[in-house]
């Protein structure tokens, strides 16, 4: 009895190493403009060329601009590592979506738009939250820069095989509490190390209710626990999804892709080397308060108290206390985008949620989308007037605030609530301070101008 990520993984071992790493053959693979040049430039010493062009897509997101696009990028190092992929991609024949393209955005939001993302693949990057594309049932994982020559060159990996671990969430999800919460409700419990050296498998009620874009905002961030990965198993949300992407099966091959996909599924009796359960109820909208994705809690609670220094640490970075209650803390800048919240989906959320009310005029909002087909939606959907009349603006594509390697940096000193992924020190910006929450909850304090619990602001 297998577990959807053995039988993935079995599949694609080119060769089996005795105490060693297998050899895996990687399906898709795509690339961005920061990790890859490195990579391009080994190759040309080496006299090596891409081995299969057309398994691999790149598009800049990582250092570009979320204004003015247009125009050249003002950062020379960045202009040039943008350069350099386009570079790069021309040399090799690989396909290219840049700025301004119909479907350029952060690698992976297109992606699952462009229908790449399937069931059953396995999937690297050079981004550690590759685990995105596991939303739909694939095995998908971050690799490093020499990893990414490698698969460049041969279109294989060496890896150590994880071992396994389930996720169930039983029970169905409360209004106004999403798929973030859940997922950083989960590192909550597990922590930040709690997955290391395992491959995850969310299943259960509550995530088999979710949709694909929830879905991937838990995958995302299955990295943040230590997880190597996280997936979950493909079934009609996933199907539906899929259906009439660009890069899907058509007609007959379709349906024999339909096929393969349902058998994909973990056995009713696989066994598991870890597994947690959870029950959804227990579940509110959650906040981070310290600077790893683990030191979160319910938006209603107090900031808690633990007596060692490296905790102590972190609440002294953050300017919280320990007892006190995080709704009310005054905020700086909000962050709406990036990987794991800047879909369609999240800006409908939003969207939705502003109508009627205001921006406060002390808060500094970045609503940043994840693809320019995300942004060509929001505006046919009426959602960019509603968050303008809001006092909100919606910027052009990228991974901006998420991190700070582009213009988009919050500066020193000041509290960013944002829905990335990460809140280390200085990840949005030196000496920036983040706490990470759902669109809701952090659209709620740009609203307020204070850490807020949707709930009540929306009653």
């Amino acid at each position: 009895m297998n577990t959807i990520f053995d039988k993935i993984w079995d599949a694609h071992i080119v060769r089996k190493i005795q105490v060693g790493p297998d050899v895996l053959f990687i399906d898709q693979h795509l690339i961005h403009e920061v990790t890859s040049p490195v990579a391009f430039l080994n190759m040309k010493q080496r006299g090596n060329k891409v081995l299969f062009p057309d398994r691999t897509i790149a598009t800049p997101d990582h250092n570009v601009p979320t204004i003015h696009q247009d125009q050249p990028i003002q950062d020379v190092e960045s202009r040039m590592q943008v350069e350099k992929l386009r570079e790069n991609c021309k040399i090799h024949n690989i396909e290219l979506h840049d700025l301004g393209s119909a479907h350029h955005g952060i690698v992976h939001v297109i992606g699952p738009e462009l229908g790449i993302t399937q069931p059953g693949k396995t999937i690297v990057c050079g981004d550690s939250h590759t685990s995105t594309h596991g939303a739909f049932g694939a095995v998908a994982f971050g690799i490093g820069t020499s990893e990414v020559e490698m698969v460049l060159s041969t279109q294989c990996i060496m890896q150590t095989k994880p071992k396994t671990m389930r996720i169930t969430v039983n029970g169905s999800l409360k209004p106004y509490v999403t798929a973030k919460d859940l997922i950083l409700y989960i590192i909550s419990k597990v922590s930040t190390s709690g997955g290391t050296g395992y491959f995850v498998e969310f299943s259960g009620q509550a995530v088999k209710e979710l949709s694909m874009e929830g879905r991937m905002t838990v995958c995302n961030m299955s990295i943040e626990m230590g997880a190597r990965g996280g997936l979950i198993a493909p079934d009609e949300t996933t199907f539906s999804y899929l259906k009439d992407k660009e890069r899907t099966p058509k007609g007959e091959n379709w349906h024999q892709a339909l096929m393969e996909w349902k058998n994909l599924p973990s056995d009713e009796n696989a066994v598991f080397d870890k597994e947690y359960v959870f029950d959804a109820t227990d579940i509110e909208p959650m906040i981070t308060f310290g600077t790893n994705p683990g030191m979160g809690i319910k938006i209603n609670e107090v900031i808690p108290t633990e007596d060692n220094p490296s905790f102590i640490k972190s609440l002294k970075y953050m300017g919280v206390v320990s007892g006190a209650p995080i709704e009310g803390i005054p905020v700086d800048f909000v962050f709406i985008g990036s990987c794991t919240n800047g879909r369609i989906e999240d800006l409908r959320a939003v969207a939705e949620f502003v109508k009627g009310k205001k921006k406060n005029d002390k808060v500094t909002t970045w609503i940043v989308p994840g693809s320019k087909e995300v942004e060509k939606m929001a505006h046919e959907e009426g959602l960019v007037a509603i968050l303008e009349q809001a006092g909100f603006e919606l910027r052009q594509p990228g991974c901006s605030a998420c991190l700070a390697m582009n213009d988009d940096k919050i500066p020193n000193g000041k509290l960013s609530v944002s829905t990335s992924n990460r809140n280390f020190e200085g990840r949005q910006g030196p000496g920036a301070k983040t706490m990470l929450a759902s669109p809701i909850t952090a659209i709620s304090a740009a609203i307020n101008g204070y850490i807020t619990d949707p709930r009540t602001l929306e009653k």
